[in-house]
């Protein structure tokens, strides 16, 4: 069980003091780049399934391509951890965004052309994923490296604010742009990709431990090859029972609230909603989830985290409930809405605990490891709505998956380690027993 000891412990890592995050160069402009890269893939994002369905004419066949994009990171994961931890996680950005810019910018070539298909589409998606997994470890560590323990909880809040921003604007912008020219909206994917190209490349600080990247030395002795690496990081991951119940209960939280998510956009594609009306939906999202990240920081000084996380979870299932039961656009709209609200200050009180409680040399496994939650069922998760969809209709598929939600809110209530986890000022104190 995660508590929190009497005495005050020292930090997993010595950590010099760092400018105000307003002020901190390094964190502003790997936070700038980031945001532009979320938006540019939100606008691809919104394209892809408009695109899939165009290329195969089938919701089935549409949600077969998205998943077998996602069979791409779910590949990736392991490794991405351990090789953001032993290269310079700069250059692991910078090519990362290079070569997911290259991808991108390929659809857009062939959709200009009237030469797109189903199997380029799926391809370009399992090379993205691919990037994409290798980025986001190095991009986790990097945040840590230019941000001290005190600024997480306000930093990760950022992040989770970044993220808003990137759904509030992805939305109207890929509808507008898809309904320019199709391939317009992966186009702006491949500009946002050299966005961080150029924010990164004015990153002059170094962004994790020299000498844990280059594989010198291991926690206490000498180096340690790469799968000794991933052994290092999975025994970390395995040794908190907190992880343990991730790893386990997140990937169905994961794959009923995608799915949820996923159907709906399906059927209002299948139905020949105008893009701009389903873009709406990601509109209003984005409104919410900014209007939940403006609050975040004051909230986690409040609430304990591991309440809040739970209580969110419970919020989102009665929000599927009522949307599986009203079953119209407006329904969909409003409760996406409100289903997201408390999301950043939820997730950013998790992420921050998290990230505290870990060694830096630790952070891209950590995070790698961890992102199995999602990616575990991320290929699944389109197949399964589009099959279920074209099977049963979207009213049954969306209470299949509100029910496999509450049973999955319902044993993590369970967990003791979760509820345990307290506000920021108790995260650096708390050990596992």
């Amino acid at each position: 069980m995660t508590t929190v000891s009497r005495a005050t412990q020292p930090t997993p890592d010595a950590e010099p003091s760092m400018p105000p995050l307003r002020h901190n160069r390094p964190y502003l402009l790997l936070m700038s780049g980031r945001t532009a890269q979320l938006v540019g893939a939100g606008v691809g994002a919104f394209a892809v399934p408009l695109l899939a369905f165009e290329v195969t004419g089938s919701v089935a066949r549409a949600g077969l391509v998205a998943g077998i994009g996602q069979v791409g990171a779910l590949l990736a994961a392991l490794p991405a951890g351990v090789v953001a931890d032993r290269v310079d996680r700069r250059r692991l950005i910078l090519g990362a965004a290079v070569a997911g810019a290259l991808l991108w910018a390929s659809v857009a070539v062939a959709g200009a052309a009237g030469r797109l298909t189903g199997a380029h589409l799926a391809a370009v998606l399992f090379g993205s994923a691919l990037v994409t997994a290798l980025e986001g470890p190095a991009e986790s560590g990097a945040i840590r490296a230019v941000v001290d323990g005190e600024q997480l909880p306000r930093a990760l809040a950022a992040v989770q604010g970044r993220g808003a921003v990137a759904t509030l604007a992805s939305g109207p912008l890929g509808g507008l742009l898809y309904g320019l020219a199709h391939a317009l909206p992966v186009a702006a994917s491949a500009v946002a990709h050299l966005a961080v190209v150029v924010c990164t490349w004015f990153v002059r600080v170094p962004l994790g431990d020299d000498a844990a990247a280059r594989g010198t030395r291991g926690e206490d002795g000498p180096g340690t090859g790469p799968v000794a690496a991933l052994r290092e990081g999975l025994r970390f991951v395995w040794s908190r029972r907190l992880f343990r119940v991730a790893l386990v209960v997140f990937p169905i939280i994961n794959l009923a609230v995608n799915g949820v998510l996923v159907a709906v956009n399906l059927d209002l594609i299948r139905q020949g909603v105008a893009p701009v009306r389903i873009a709406l939906i990601d509109t209003a999202a984005g409104a919410a989830m900014l209007a939940g990240a403006a609050v975040a920081g004051r909230v986690l000084d409040r609430v304990r985290a591991g309440a809040l996380m739970l209580a969110t979870l419970g919020w989102i299932a009665l929000c599927f409930i009522a949307m599986a039961a009203l079953h119209t656009y407006l329904a969909f709209l409003l409760l996406t809405a409100a289903a997201v609200l408390p999301l950043a200050p939820s997730n950013a009180g998790i992420q921050g605990y998290v990230t505290a409680i870990t060694p830096q040399r630790l952070q891209g496994r950590l995070a790698s490891v961890l992102g199995l939650s999602f990616l575990l069922t991320a290929p699944l998760t389109p197949a399964l709505a589009g099959a279920l969809l074209a099977a049963v209709g979207l009213r049954p598929t969306l209470w299949a998956f509100a029910g496999l939600l509450v049973v999955a809110v319902g044993a993590l209530a369970f967990a003791r380690s979760l509820r345990a986890i307290g506000t920021p000022d108790t995260w650096h104190t708390a050990v596992e027993q």
